[in-house]
């Protein structure tokens, strides 16, 4: 990703790496269901954060960040309840960089 704005980068990031932990809960665990709203809310925050970069107006900017802080909310609550169910482990090193993140 081009750009010099740090949280679309780190979101950038942080999205790469939900696809990946998708494709390791569909391929290894077969798990389609959470892995998926997982896959959704993981890569709304980085679609909301960049549309709010075209906003029209600032009212339609803090609509933009307002759901991408309600989708950084919501996988929280998905990569909770992967974890306390045992589909991933929080400690891991495929996992560690998304809690953390």
């Amino acid at each position: 990703m081009q750009t010099d704005n740090a949280v679309l980068v780190l979101n950038y990031q942080f999205a790469l790496h939900v696809v990946k932990l998708n494709q390791y809960l569909t391929t290894e665990k077969k798990e389609y269901v959470l892995s998926k709203q997982l896959l959704r809310s993981g890569t709304s925050i980085g679609a909301n954060l960049n549309e709010a970069q075209a906003a029209i107006s600032k009212k339609d900017f803090i609509a933009k960040m307002s759901i991408a802080s309600k989708e950084a909310i919501e996988i929280g609550y998905w990569l909770n309840l992967l974890a306390d169910s045992e589909y991933i482990d929080r400690n891991s090193v495929k996992t560690q960089a998304i809690f953390t993140e």
